[in-house]
């Protein structure tokens, strides 16, 4: 059986369909509005005359949190040797720390 699947996106302000997401920044957040081309053509008019003004920043990415935990981990490598001693572990995501510490005890 065949199922198509189709995602409309409706304007967050009237509601109407063929709305586009559009990105915009405000002192210091960032937002997300879905968007038809009429009230995106609103917003773009209203933030005009200050973006005209405005000085251009660029992202600056601030450098996270000194880690304190050791080396880093070869994540595949304790999936595999977890499967093969019959533990439980996930394809994906988080490795419990008790299967992590099992690994380590082992090599």
């Amino acid at each position: 059986m065949a199922k198509s699947v189709h995602v409309i996106i409706n304007d967050d302000l009237d509601g109407s369909e063929g709305a586009e997401t559009v990105s915009f920044g405000f002192d210091g957040v960032s937002y997300e509005i879905d968007l038809s081309e009429k009230n995106r053509a609103k917003l773009e008019k209203a933030f005009t005359p200050f973006v005209e003004h405005g000085r251009r920043v660029t992202q600056r990415h601030r450098p996270s949190a000194t880690r304190t935990t050791g080396p880093r981990i070869d994540r595949a490598s304790i999936r595999t040797w977890a499967k093969e001693q019959g533990l439980q572990v996930s394809e994906r995501g988080r490795i419990s720390a008790e299967v992590i510490q099992k690994y380590e005890a082992s090599h």
